[in-house]
């Protein structure tokens, strides 16, 4: 390792350390530190009124486009569940049936139609990519991912815990639930107040930044 290789190591460590973040310890704590993949909820309700109130918070971050091509199916405790329950593997389930509320995050290929009102900048923008599916599909994955990201973290800032889950027929969900509108399941989302037995495992570990990153 060079001289100059280990002075500039020593430098971003030190910047690190003299790094202030803008929100507080028991903000980052309650939004990521502390926070845990929840798979055992309290019976505490939990309303789509919250939902909404997170979708009103989460849906100023950025996507391509500013396209928002996030879909939220949010389904209660009753005939939706029920409906639901059949698509989860069989580990994800008896959790989902459980939970007070469950959110299945899907993007919307049709995103297109929205951006005379959302990116009026790009003047033809709905009439351009109409005939480019496969184009739609994997902006409106890809964006949708990242606000999948928002939204768990804006419903851990709402004081709820969540438990997103991947373990579906998305296929058969999107056949039952989605055929209409032609959205894409992507995330399952129980949401609740986790229960205070069992509700989620120990914390594990996490890989550091040099494991992660590379400087250039």
């Amino acid at each position: 390792m060079s001289i100059d290789t280990t002075t500039d190591e020593l430098n971003r460590e030190l910047d690190a350390l003299e790094t202030a973040f803008v929100i507080d310890d028991a903000a980052a704590d309650l939004l990521f530190r502390e926070a845990h993949t929840t798979s055992k909820f309290s019976d505490e309700p939990v309303t789509p009124a919250q939902v909404e109130a997170v979708w009103d918070l989460i849906r100023w971050a950025p996507t391509a486009m500013n396209s928002l091509p996030l879909r939220l199916l949010v389904v209660e405790q009753g005939e939706g569940r029920e409906r639901l329950a059949p698509h989860m593997g069989d580990f994800n389930r008896d959790k989902t049936v459980a939970a007070p509320l469950t959110i299945v995050a899907a993007a919307d290929p049709g995103f297109h139609r929205h951006l005379k009102t959302l990116a009026p900048f790009r003047e033809g923008a709905e009439e351009q990519f109409e005939p480019l599916v496969e184009m739609r599909e994997g902006m409106a994955r890809t964006s949708a991912l990242i606000q999948i990201g928002y939204l768990i973290v804006g419903l851990r800032a709402a004081g709820l815990a969540v438990g997103p889950m991947t373990g579906f027929d998305a296929a058969a969900l999107d056949a039952d639930l989605f055929a209409e509108n032609g959205w894409k399941s992507l995330v399952v989302i129980n949401v609740g107040h986790p229960a205070e037995e069992d509700a989620h495992h120990p914390r594990q570990a996490r890989l550091d930044f040099d494991t992660v990153a590379q400087v250039i």
